[in-house]
Formats: C-alpha cells, sequence, structure tokens
C-alpha cells in the first residue's frame, strides 16, 4: 500500500468529503463539512497562501494538513500547519509525508517559524517532538449535552438588548468592528491584526458553518458589546467559534448573557450536542463554560518549530 500527498482538488466532491469525514474521525470536537471545507480553501486571504493536503492510500483520504502564513501578523515568516490523520489508519506515514510537503512549501514561502496544533495523547506528541518541534500553550476542547438542564434565561439589564447576527444582515459591518474588538487580545502565539473588512465578509460572514439565527448580539445603547457565534453542521452538532465583549463593555456579564441565550435557542432548533474551546489559561471563560455544565472532554497542544 503506498501513500501519497496531494492538494485537495475543491470542485470535487469527493475530496471534500475525505478530507472532512477525516477531520471529524480524529477531531471530533470541531465542526466540519464538505461545504465547510470548499469555502475555506476558495476564500482564503491570497497572502495566506492558504492549502489544503490530503493524504491518500489506494484511493482513499486517510490524512489531512491546513497550512498557512500568517500574513496579518506584524511578525514575518510564521505559518501554521495543522494534521490529522484518522484514529484507524496511522502507522502508514501519513503524518510523516504531509509533515515534510506542509513544512517544504511553507518555508519556500518564507516562513521560519513553523506552529502546529497537536492533540495532547502520548503518541501524537511523540511524533511533534521527534520532528523537532517544542511545546508551548495549550488549550481544552468542551462538550455540553444540550439535552440535559441550562441555566434559566435572563432579562437582559437595562440598556441592554439580543439580537441575532440574521438582525444584521443589511449591514455586518458592526459586528466585524466587534469581532475584531474581541479578538484582539484573544491568548494566541501568532499576534494579528484584525483589519480587512472584505476578507473577513468571505471567510467569516458567509462561513457555511455560521448559524446567524443562532449567533447572539448585546448590543448597549445600539453598539454590538458581546457576542457569542454560533456553527451548526446541519445536524444536531453546535459549535461557539467565538464568545468575547468589547473591552470597554467587560465586566458585566454580557459574554454570559448572549451565550446563554445562544444556547437556549440552539436547543430550541433541535441541537443536542454543544462543543467550545477555551485557552488553558483563560481562567474566566472556562469558569464561565462550567457555570453552563460544559465539561472538559479533550486537550491540545500548540507546537512550534524553527524552519531552516
Amino acid at each position: 500500500m503506498t501513500v501519497i500527498v496531494r492538494d485537495l482538488r475543491p470542485d470535487v466532491r469527493a475530496d471534500a468529503e475525505g478530507f472532512s469525514h477525516t477531520r471529524r474521525l480524529a477531531l471530533p470536537y470541531m465542526l466540519s463539512t464538505p461545504e465547510s471545507v470548499v469555502h475555506t480553501v476558495t476564500h482564503a486571504h491570497p497572502n495566506a497562501h492558504f492549502g489544503q493536503l490530503v493524504a491518500e492510500e489506494d484511493g482513499e483520504i486517510i490524512g489531512t494538513a491546513q497550512i498557512s502564513v500568517a500574513h496579518d501578523s506584524p511578525e514575518p515568516g510564521q505559518g501554521s500547519a495543522n494534521i490529522y490523520v484518522r484514529p484507524d489508519r496511522t502507522r502508514r506515514g501519513a503524518g510523516s509525508l504531509l509533515l515534510r510537503t506542509a513544512e517544504e512549501r511553507l518555508a519556500a514561502l518564507g516562513v521560519t517559524k513553523l506552529f502546529a496544533w497537536v492533540l495532547d495523547e502520548p503518541e501524537n506528541r511523540a511524533f511533534a517532538e521527534r520532528n523537532g518541534f517544542r511545546a508551548s500553550r495549550s488549550a481544552y476542547f468542551l462538550r455540553l449535552d444540550l439535552t440535559g438542564a441550562l441555566p434559566p434565561r435572563q432579562d437582559p439589564p437595562a440598556g441592554v438588548e439580543l439580537r441575532t447576527a440574521a438582525d444584521f444582515a443589511d449591514d455586518p459591518r458592526p459586528v466585524f468592528e466587534l469581532d475584531a474588538a474581541a479578538s484582539s487580545d484573544e491568548p494566541s502565539d501568532i499576534e494579528t491584526e484584525f483589519t480587512d473588512y472584505d476578507a473577513w465578509l468571505a471567510e467569516t460572514w458567509q462561513h457555511p458553518l455560521l448559524n446567524r439565527d443562532l449567533t447572539t448580539v448585546a448590543v448597549v445603547d445600539g453598539r454590538p458589546a458581546a457576542f457569542s457565534v454560533a456553527y451548526t453542521d446541519g445536524g444536531a452538532r453546535y459549535g461557539t467559534a467565538m464568545t468575547g465583549t468589547a473591552r470597554e463593555f467587560r465586566g458585566r456579564g454580557l459574554a454570559k448573557l448572549a451565550k446563554n441565550d445562544s444556547l437556549h435557542r440552539a436547543r430550541a432548533a433541535g441541537c443536542t450536542e454543544a462543543f467550545t474551546g477555551n485557552d488553558t489559561g483563560n481562567e474566566p471563560m472556562i469558569a464561565i463554560n462550567k457555570w453552563f455544565g460544559y465539561e472538559i472532554c479533550a486537550k491540545e497542544v500548540r507546537y512550534v518549530r524553527e524552519l531552516g
């Protein structure tokens, strides 16, 4: 049996299905559909040089890689390569071949520092360390059974209104401005400058997993102040893509208010399982999620390697 690595063909349905299926098997805590796979590769900013690679064995996709250049970082030369192999198809050389291909491509684009997320399991961490990576920060995946009890819905305080992202369909720029503000100090190894509205429209606002009806925005005196962004995959799974508050509105419980409303909307819409993720050092958000009833179901570690 021979394993080969090639580019994903976004116009071939079987490629998108195989890529998405592999990701769901290897990383069941994150939502993926064939449509989201195609959208991501066809709407990425050109300066990101975003690529999706597949490892194929006898015509079957058994591994995937997403590679990109951190074009929106003020520090040049940074990139990422996130590699996942089907749990039932490991030890075939797919991961090594995907990593080697990713490193060669990114190095040719001037990347000198490579970041990769790795599930916190002995074999995965050993693979990263054998290939010269060193551990950096870490993050949790959390799961919530939406068929169980949720905290009761709360009435917003005076001057605060709860809306949905769908209410901003005619002019989503206020949501973009909130997203940029709330994301500015999110824990990350790579600093980014979130300023390109057109790129945000293409990559985020039009993302096929984004559910605007389930995304709740807390508005204070007419201005979006906090939000909880909902992803759904067309089935019963719901994911929180982002929950945040603009700095000047923090400390008022608005993020919790928005997320609670979104979770209630999700359950009413038939979602039965909710996922989210938190940096392990983000204790305030972890506490909020545990208040909702989320439980930690997995951990991943960010690894970094100097190229060249």
